[in-house]
């Protein structure tokens, strides 16, 4: 049974600096960080420098400006987009800029992708437990479509399978 948002989850503060552009080399020490805070099996910079040169990469940086100006990483999102199926690897947002915008502008940024590719679906996976992001990917089109068994670890949890149809492969 589909849990139920309630109103404590909201983008309240959404922002309109944020800006969305590939990962580039610049990016990766940030990320490689943002990957400790949010994730049991981080990614390190290494890896995620190899994404660069990956042609089956699609990863996005969100920047946002802090209190002075500066550009700060906000967060990132990736997927791999093989013979037109797209599946998510990460979407991850530093917690001070949670709320604001940027996961919905990231995941949008990964969606806009797979759609001027003309990929078929969109599919990820989520922990049941983050009602925050499943209520994002339901509001952006995404369905829940299975569950994969003690996928998570730190701590164990099944992961919710979610996917965003981008057209019928039904009609040819």
């Amino acid at each position: 049974m589909p849990r139920k948002f309630t109103a404590r989850w909201a983008e309240t503060n959404v922002r309109k600096d944020i800006q969305v552009l590939p990962m580039r080399e610049e990016h990766l020490a940030a990320l490689a960080k943002l990957e400790q805070l949010c994730f049991s099996s981080p990614r390190s910079e290494a890896t995620l420098r190899r994404e660069l040169h990956n042609p089956t990469a699609r990863f996005f940086t969100a920047l946002c400006p802090d209190a002075n100006g500066v550009e700060q990483v906000a967060g990132y999102s990736g997927m791999q987009e093989i013979v037109g199926e797209c599946y998510v690897e990460d979407i991850a947002v530093f917690p001070e800029f949670r709320g604001q915008g940027v996961g919905r502008r990231l995941t949008q940024a990964l969606l806009q992708t797979a759609r001027e590719n003309h990929c078929a679906f969109v599919t990820l996976e989520v922990r049941p437990s983050n009602e925050p992001a499943i209520h994002l990917y339901r509001s952006l089109g995404f369905a829940e479509v299975g569950l994969r068994k003690r996928f998570y670890t730190h701590p164990t949890e099944d992961a919710l399978l979610m996917t965003c149809y981008l057209w019928d492969n039904r009609k040819g």
